[in-house]
């Protein structure tokens, strides 16, 4: 469930290079805050306090929904409301202030996506005045609400019934989830959001229950989202990472700082990456590639508790679609053409307000990937640890200098999957941002999202059993 609220940080800015820090004197007081913007855009989270948790516990929406309350003992895994049908369902939408009117977005038409964009590109931001938005373009949205078995009835709109201005919106796409290899039949809500004007119409509770209302119709009774906030209640955290590509212009803008005693010259120098990659049989994902992609996938994510299925045709659509949206290489083996390994990220670039030299970052997250190494051996084998992380180090450096080479100037992992075996030798810093992920409709106990449950450093011992990736 994402929504224009989340916020974040980056508290690494000695280490890594970006993000801001409050030691740093050269700073503006107007510098800070369009750092803080950014990373707000770049983390998408904002881990509360003590009290704030606290009042969300009296939270009047959630107490009503089926999630499970702060500090549940989950004894038995499953469903919470299981007794429903379809036809106990309304067929009607929920009625709205007499102001506004549901609408469904058409995601074919030009007119609409613009509206779509609009609302996005200047509502996912919760200050006024924030230097960096989200640049969603067109081929975003086909990507990312289109893929196999969605329905135009799961891209709800609310729009002002007298000029037709889209103000909020919500969308769901199937999915079917594992969650310790359960499968459980299920949507993805994402991209909530709600004109900033609006945000005190309690809008967002409406939005949610209407989603809900459309779903259940289609016989569907969970779902999964993402939110920055802490809500009844996470079945497991992730914690943002930056990887500066293009450090001087990150400086340049605002988002990296100079840290003391440190030269410009050695920053750049920190981060720089080739300009070929290295690994053998590395080339980009061709259709015919996917059965082989498909089958090394599923094997990979056995190693994790909670993962997407995926059919052949959904992972075609994840992986193979647009060049400015999806980027996914194979590696070949040159004599058995058997592929052995794949990684993917996806590209949503920021608009950058008010500098006069740079109009826009380009930000690349990392998607799925696999590797066939080591997949006959238990997971946290410490010699099969040992050699997937040399793996990883080298697939995912070839997706930076990939990234290098289609101008990306900052790539975004969290601490899902794999990817603590990586972070630190490839230099990527922990931001202030923790990604919260809910099941709603489904009791589930904890899984680890990768960090140390006291310090909240990355777990590299243990790891994530998160396999999931949410845009």
């Amino acid at each position: 469930m994402s929504s224009a609220d989340k916020s974040g940080g980056s508290k690494n800015g000695s280490k890594s290079g970006s993000g801001s820090s409050s030691n740093s004197g050269s700073n503006s007081d107007k510098k800070s805050k369009n750092i803080e913007d950014l990373l707000k855009l770049l983390s998408m989270s904002q881990e509360l306090t003590e009290v704030q948790k606290k009042e969300m516990e009296d939270y009047k929406f959630w107490k009503t929904q089926p999630v499970p309350k702060f500090d549940e003992k989950i004894i038995k895994e499953g469903a919470i409301d299981s007794d429903k049908t379809p036809d106990d369902i309304p067929n009607e939408p929920l009625p709205l202030l007499k102001d506004f009117e549901w609408c469904e977005v058409d995601l074919d038409s030009k007119e609409e996506i613009d509206d779509l964009f609009t609302l996005l590109h200047e509502n996912y931001v919760e200050h006024q005045d924030a230097t960096f938005r989200f640049n969603y373009p067109p081929e975003f949205f086909q990507w990312a609400l289109k893929p196999p078995g969605w329905l135009r009835q799961w891209n709800v709109g609310v729009r002002v019934r007298t000029t037709g201005k889209l103000v909020a919106f919500i969308s769901a796409i199937p999915t079917n989830l594992k969650i310790r290899g359960k499968s459980i039949k299920s949507v993805e809500i994402n991209f909530l959001c709600i004109h900033k004007k609006l945000r005190t119409k309690r809008l967002a509770p409406v939005l949610i229950k209407e989603i809900t209302r459309r779903v259940n119709k289609e016989n569907i009774w969970q779902a999964m989202y993402t939110a920055g906030v802490v809500l009844p209640s996470p079945i497991s955290v992730c914690r943002y990472n930056h990887r500066p590509i293009n450090w001087s212009k990150l400086y340049d803008v605002g988002f990296s700082h100079l840290p003391e005693n440190i030269t410009k010259t050695q920053m750049i120098s920190k981060y720089i990456l080739p300009s070929n990659t290295i690994i053998e049989g590395l080339r980009k994902i061709k259709f015919q590639d996917i059965e082989q992609v498909s089958k090394l996938f599923a094997d990979y994510n056995k190693n994790f508790e909670l993962v997407q299925d995926f059919s052949i045709e959904e992972l075609k659509h994840w992986l193979i679609g647009d060049e400015k949206v999806i980027q996914t290489y194979v590696v070949e083996n040159p004599i058995t053409k058997k592929i052995t390994d794949f990684f993917s990220f996806y590209l949503l670039p920021f608009t950058v307000l008010n500098n006069p030299l740079h109009k826009e970052l380009g930000i690349a997250y990392l998607f799925y990937y696999a590797s066939d190494c080591c997949l006959d051996k238990p997971r946290f084998d410490p010699e099969a640890t040992k050699l997937l992380s040399k793996r990883l180090k080298s697939l995912i450096n070839d997706a930076l200098i990939i990234s290098k080479n289609l101008k990306i100037d900052v790539f975004n992992a969290l601490t899902s999957q794999d990817n603590n075996l990586f972070l630190e030798p490839l230099k990527f810093g922990p931001g202030d941002g923790f990604l919260n992920f809910y099941l709603f409709n489904y009791r589930s106990k904890k899984i680890n999202g990768g960090m140390k449950e006291d310090t909240r450093e990355w777990d590299i011992e243990n790891r994530s059993n998160v396999g999931i990736v949410m845009l």
